[in-house]
């Protein structure tokens, strides 16, 4: 481990941290830089434990204790410095203990993703970085198998969606596909039956498709407000909604995969995933 104390902000080992709150900047040069940022020593401490690598570490005085202990023996920098400094280079107050700069694991091939899979999840689209954490944490939480996010999904790996996900998304064996339609070739070669989660006047009930679901299942969601184009919508094999009261119409997507995952699981009896998630995810 390498302790660097910060005193300029000119050093280009600090690229990685620049302007952290655009938004706009951020999904475009992290993935083209190959990285992600872990926010807080325990997303930072999930990441490692996950096989990922970090590029650097940025603490401030007062954490570094614990995060010389997270790192442990690894040869990696970790930047010092106070807390006002800080603010500056990254755009926002560092409350949660640490960053880190951490190098994008190599995404799987969709057809091995699905290989050992029963239950998983597709979102389509998701433009909020909010729903897709809050998506990957459900689908830790209730044991679906796998997320696959389409080419138009929000990153799963922006500082956002790490955080509201709980670090989950570093656990959730994931992959990226082109398109819904593009893909049911593949779902159907691994023996998944295609499910959307819209509202259309031929959808089934949820209970009652829950009642006999297909051995594999693999459950897509839309985006937020316009829900699933018509493309995706006359590719997939079933269309399924939830029933809803007072006027309402549906739920938010995070929400709707949470509900839609525990029906498959309770009435299925899936009772978690077919590996360990940190192990899945290596």
């Amino acid at each position: 481990m390498q302790l660097i104390e910060i005193d300029s902000l000119d050093d280009p080992r600090l690229n990685d941290y620049v302007g952290l709150t655009d938004v706009a900047l951020r999904r475009r040069t992290e993935p083209e830089r190959g990285l992600y940022i872990a926010e807080s020593q325990t997303v930072l401490e999930r990441a490692l434990r996950a096989g990922h690598e970090p590029r650097s570490v940025l603490v401030a005085p007062r954490w570094l204790p614990q995060v010389v202990e997270i790192v442990g023996d690894r040869d990696v920098p970790v930047f010092v410095g106070e807390e006002p400094i800080l603010e500056q280079l990254t755009g926002f107050h560092l409350h949660r203990g640490a960053l880190a700069a951490m190098q994008r694991p190599v995404l799987p091939d969709a057809s091995a993703l699905l290989a050992h899979a029963r239950r998983v999840v597709v979102l389509d689209g998701l433009v909020d970085h909010t729903n897709v954490g809050a998506a990957f944490r459900s689908v830790a939480g209730i044991g679906a198998d796998a997320v696959l996010v389409t080419s138009t999904c929000a990153d799963p790996l922006y500082r956002r969606s790490v955080r509201v996900s709980m670090g989950t998304v570093l656990q959730v064996p994931w992959t990226r596909i082109d398109s819904v339609a593009s893909a049911i070739p593949v779902f159907h070669a691994a023996g998944f039956e295609v499910v959307a989660m819209a509202l259309r006047d031929d959808a089934v009930d949820l209970a009652d498709y829950a009642a006999a679901p297909a051995d594999r299942v693999a459950l897509v969601f839309g985006s937020e407000g316009p829900g699933l184009g018509a493309r995706a919508l006359a590719a997939v094999d079933r269309v399924v909604r939830i029933p809803m009261h007072h006027g309402v119409d549906s739920l938010n997507v995070a929400a709707s995969a949470a509900v839609a995952m525990w029906a498959l699981r309770a009435a299925a009896g899936v009772r978690g995933t077919s590996l360990p998630l940190e192990e899945a995810a290596r």
